[in-house]
This record gives C-alpha cells, structure tokens and sequence, in this order.
C-alpha cells in the first residue's frame, strides 16, 4: 500500500512538473511574439505621429490619423529633449489629471521595462521625441499565466495527495479495527474457559490463596478483550467522576511499580470533577501514559497526575522525572511503529491519541519535556 501510494505521488508530481514546465515555455513563446508585435505597433505609432506634424495632405493625413487611433491597448508616453511629457495615451486621464505623480511613475515603470524610440527633428537634431511605452493587459495575462496555472496544478497535486492520503488512513483504520475485533475474539473462548476453570478450582481445598490472584488475572485479560472489542465501535460516554476514575488507575499501577516510585493526584478544583468517558478505553490511556512514566524511570523517581479545569475543559498532566524526549520526537512517538525500548511494538501512545481524539474528542500531546528531566503528557477534554 505504501509502496502504491508513492507510486501515485511520484506520478503525479511528474505530471504537473511536466505540465508546468511545457506550459511555461509556451507562454513565453507567446509573450515574446506579442512584445514583438507591440513593439512594431508603437514604432508605427511614433511614426505617424511624427508624420502628423511634417505632412499637409489629405489622404497621407487620413493614413497616418489611423495608423495613431488603431492603437487602444498598447500605453504610450511621450517626452520631448527636456524630458516633458507631451503626450500619452491608453492611460487613465482622470487618474492623470487628480494625481501629479501619476504619469512620472508610470514614465519610470516603461524606462525600467523597455528600450525607448527616438526620433529626431530632420530640421534640427538637437530637438527630438522619445517614446516609452509599457504592455498591454493581454501581453500582461500571457506572462503570468504560468504562475495562475503553477497555483492551480499545486493545488491539484495537494487535493489527490490529500485523498489519497485519506484513502491510505482508511485502509490502515480498517486494518486496526481488523485486528482489534479479532483479537478481542480470539481471546474471548480461553478467558471465558479459565473462568469456568477457577470456579472449579475453588471447590478444591488447599487452594484458597490462589484463586483470588488467578481471579485477579482472568478479569485481567477480560478487561484486555472488552477494550479491543470496542476499537472501531462508537463507545458509550458516561458522565464520570474523573479524580476517581483516574485514582484506581494510579493505585492498580502503584502496586506493579518499584518501592522508589512515587505517586502523587492533585486537582485545582473542589468539587467532583465530571467528564463525558468511556470508562475501559479511559483507563486504557490511562495505563499507557503511566506504563511509559514507570519504563522511563528505571525504577526510581516520582510519577505526578495533575487534573484542571476550565469552564469549557478539563486536563489532566501525567508528569514523571525520567529520561525525557528530544523536542524533535514530541510528534513522532504518536506515529505507530515507533518505540525507544527493547522490547514493544510502540502502538501504545498511538492507540492512546487515536482514542481520545477519535471516541472522546479531545487532544493528547506532549507538554514538556526536557533530557534527564523528565516528561509531561496532557490529556485534553471539552466540558
């Protein structure tokens, strides 16, 4: 799937560079025809205009009159020796009139864009004409037509890679939720089978200190399949006592930690803090959150759960003083796959951020976190 998906990308990215690139050198192929027809067209417009002025017939009048009134696109601004400005066309007149700087910075726009004409006076020489002109808005849309179609085929690119993208996170959801509802399958005829064997073994005399701790392990792989049962499923959401909830956790956890770790629950607020939860996904978290703060502690250290709450949400900090994170993996340990440690599979802090975000509509990120100081998780829920 992976490997498709690349495919896809690759292909895709070579199309559009390709479009881009065949696109561009067209419309500067264009761009440079029409610059040169406009440069013939302003030169005949100079010229007229000086012929305007040297001849008295009728028809070479007529002629050259037409030759200056054909031109409506092109902008023109005439100057005499002294740098004047005598003449313009095909520029705002109004704009012109009100705005004395007008016509001096459109005159600085055409010196930068293009070469001037000249023409001097046959009678005398030292008197002359120059004329600077810009481009027309149709030479104007050619030349940026690349950049509009670059934005186009970049967005193009972006909305597949975006579906497709999608399409990839389905697949791999549909996969998860695959495995999870086979495993909460395969698990459930052994856990109901060693039930059935502890009661039996609880009629047997001598056993009396065993079945407890076999009890405690069975409900222990219970609740391990009733969670996997429920990914994929939309989960009931109770309204929750959460110090509570997050208290037995802390105490289920606090009996399989070191003797050197310490545990703490703090809370800003009086009163019961309640959350909409699903009570086993919740605890899962949980145990994940907590199972890392221990692994990162060698054994030694203090494990710190901070509940606050907000009029529109309520966080909980899981703190501990280990190894910390390098600010570049914050994201990355959310990735599926990605584990520090010897031994796992490094789905724990993923499975956690997909059940807050996903079933409970909050966040799970990094807070803080510095080397051999330690690490803060926070849990983020709306009211």
């Amino acid at each position: 799937m992976l490997r498709s998906l690349f495919n896809w990308k690759t292909l895709l990215s070579l199309l559009a560079i390709g479009i881009v690139i065949g696109t561009l050198f067209y419309s500067q192929y264009l761009a440079q025809k029409i610059a040169l027809r406009e440069r013939r067209l302003v030169v005949q417009w100079a010229e007229a205009s000086q012929y305007l002025s040297n001849v008295s017939k009728e028809d070479e009048v007529f002629l050259a009159s037409l030759i200056t009134t054909r031109n409506d696109f092109i902008p023109i601004i005439e100057i005499d020796e002294n740098d004047n400005i005598i003449n313009f066309v095909n520029l705002d007149s109004a704009q012109a009139a009100s705005s004395p700087s007008f016509l001096s910075d459109k005159l600085e726009q055409f010196r930068k864009r293009n070469d001037s004409l000249v023409w001097r006076d046959s009678a005398d020489p030292t008197k002359f004409n120059r004329y600077f002109y810009g481009e027309s808005v149709l030479l104007n849309q050619v030349r940026y037509f690349p950049l509009v179609q670059l934005g186009i085929v970049a967005l193009f690119i972006l909305l597949t890679i975006a579906s497709l993208h999608t399409s990839y996170r389905s697949s791999q959801n549909q996969i998860w939720v695959g495995m999870a509802k086979e495993t909460a399958h395969q698990l459930g005829t052994p856990v109901s089978s060693l039930r059935g064997w502890v009661e039996m073994l609880r009629e047997s005399p001598g056993a009396e200190k065993v079945v407890p701790e076999l009890e405690k392990d069975v409900d222990r792989l219970q609740l391990i399949t009733d969670r996997f049962g429920k990914i994929g499923s939309p989960p009931q959401l109770e309204r929750t006592e959460l110090v509570a909830q997050v208290g037995s956790m802390v105490e289920y956890m606090k009996k399989r930690a070191g003797a050197k770790i310490v545990f703490t629950i703090t809370t800003d607020s009086p009163q019961p803090v309640y959350a909409q939860l699903s009570p086993p996904l919740f605890d899962w978290v949980m145990e994940n959150l907590l199972k890392n703060a221990l692994d990162s502690m060698n054994g030694d250290g203090k494990v710190a759960v901070a509940i606050a709450e907000t009029e529109s949400s309520i966080t909980i900090d899981v703190s501990d003083t280990g190894k910390g994170i390098p600010k570049s993996q914050w994201n990355i340990v959310f990735t599926p796959g990605f584990t520090t440690k010897k031994r796992g599979w490094g789905l724990g802090l993923s499975l956690s951020r997909r059940i807050i975000v996903e079933y409970h509509r909050g966040a799970l990120f990094v807070k803080q976190s510095e080397l051999g100081k330690g690490t803060t998780f926070t849990i983020s829920l709306k009211k």
